[in-house]
């Protein structure tokens, strides 16, 4: 009995470059869903801050759009009618400070520890680190005294003297954690040069150690710019208040919302902290994970 060949049609080998467009639109496609979940908020908060009051309350329509034209009358009142430049301005402020305090002392401790060869010098890492972990609700009233004692109520320089009572411990810890990753030759050839121990930790450790000081650094700035607690407790002038406390204080009130322009205070101060905060994402989670790991 004769067989008949069937002829198949020929395919060529896919190539190395169309298998990484498939596997990437792949992953991509995969990630859509979480990237709508993290751009609704903001995309939510611009059109609620463009929308007139009329606009927010209407139930007959879908909320996601525009049905009037679009205002700035809510962005008008929020720098008019209120004081947002002057919490901008004690946010950046207090942010700044509390960064510079934090790094000025959680770099001299956590070399320290971890170079100095002091006694017990582990464990009393462990204990640092450990005070970072006690509520700030349990702290702000120890603290109000100290700030009390300060004379400073109801300034934004006291969330100054109380916001490193938090970030000097962890950033100790985090500190520590890089300056072991260091190999102590580099700093004896840096003493055989002439540097001292200052110089050395200068020169040599300081510069290899970035990533952590970044992540400190950032660290310190979310803290001090997201906190609500200590600012409620220690501020309540108006034109002394952070952005947290500000807009939720002074655009509540009572059972009146301004909706608008606590969408559009928030909008102006999280966004473009949440763009500089993503350069150095990556900095920050190698810092993070650095000082954990090795």
């Amino acid at each position: 009995m004769a067989t008949v060949a069937v002829a198949t049609p020929y395919r060529a080998p896919r190539t190395e470059r169309a298998k990484s467009i498939r596997r990437h639109v792949l992953i991509y496609l995969g990630l859509l869903p979480f990237l709508g979940l993290a751009v609704f908020p903001i995309f939510w908060m611009l059109v609620t801050a463009l929308k007139q009051e009329p606009d927010l309350y209407r139930m007959d329509v879908v909320p996601f759009w525009f049905h009037l034209p679009p205002t700035w009358k809510n962005f008008d009142f929020l720098f008019h009618r209120t004081s947002y430049g002057d919490w901008i301005v004690n946010t950046m402020a207090i942010a700044f400070w509390v960064s510079a305090i934090t790094l000025l002392t959680a770099v001299p401790a956590g070399y320290a520890l971890a170079r100095l060869r002091l006694p017990f010098a582990e464990n009393l890492g462990i204990g640092i680190f450990m005070t970072y972990l006690v509520p700030g609700i349990i702290l702000f009233l120890p603290l109000a005294r100290v700030v009390s004692t300060l004379e400073l109520q109801d300034s934004w320089w006291s969330l100054v003297a109380v916001y490193p009572t938090i970030t000097i411990p962890f950033c100790t810890w985090l500190l520590m954690g890089f300056f072991k990753t260091v190999p102590f030759e580099i700093e004896e050839a840096a003493m055989v040069d002439g540097c001292g121990q200052l110089g050395a930790l200068l020169r040599v450790v300081l510069p290899v150690s970035w990533p952590g000081l970044i992540t400190a650094v950032i660290f310190s700035f979310t803290l001090s710019m997201q906190d609500f607690l200590y600012a409620l407790a220690f501020v309540s002038v108006s034109d002394q208040k952070p952005v947290p406390l500000g807009v939720a204080t002074e655009l509540i009130r009572g059972d009146v919302y301004f909706w608008g322009s606590l969408m559009a205070g928030a909008l102006l101060v999280g966004v473009p902290v949440a763009i500089v905060y993503n350069l150095f994402l990556d900095k920050f989670i190698s810092g993070i994970t650095g000082a954990a790991i090795k």
